[in-house]
């Protein structure tokens, strides 16, 4: 079973086209067209599972760089999604302050530690 990537493609590309564009190459088990959650328009990339391995790599030879819809089809092997990866503001650029942040976003609990008498600031 391969999961194929299916990269720049047009909005209006529909489910219908992408499968029958795959078609020829062999089973197509499932087509998943990608959609904003917040417009609920196509994102211009999509998903397409093959049974058989050997019919996938057929696929994204005859196909990668194919145009469809005005524009050149990226289409490769899918990688796996990444545990973890929200995609949120603070994902990615690294904390701020001079040691990397790290400090900043520390796991270490301190609540149930006692606290330490301050010194007098005079």
């Amino acid at each position: 079973m391969k999961n194929l990537f299916v990269g720049n493609m047009s909005f209006q590309t529909t489910e219908a086209e992408l499968s029958a564009l795959f078609k020829p190459y062999g089973q197509v088990t499932r087509v998943h067209l990608v959609m904003d959650r917040e417009t609920g328009r196509a994102r211009g990339f999509a998903f397409v599972e093959m049974p058989n391995d050997d019919e996938a790599a057929k696929a994204i030879a005859a196909l990668d760089g194919k145009e469809l819809g005005g524009r050149n089809l990226k289409i490769n092997e899918a990688r796996p999604k990444v545990a973890g990866g929200g995609g949120g503001p603070r994902s990615g650029g690294g904390g701020g302050g001079g040691r990397g942040g790290r400090e900043r976003f520390s796991n270490e609990d301190y609540r149930e530690s006692a606290r330490q008498p301050r010194e007098p600031r005079w």
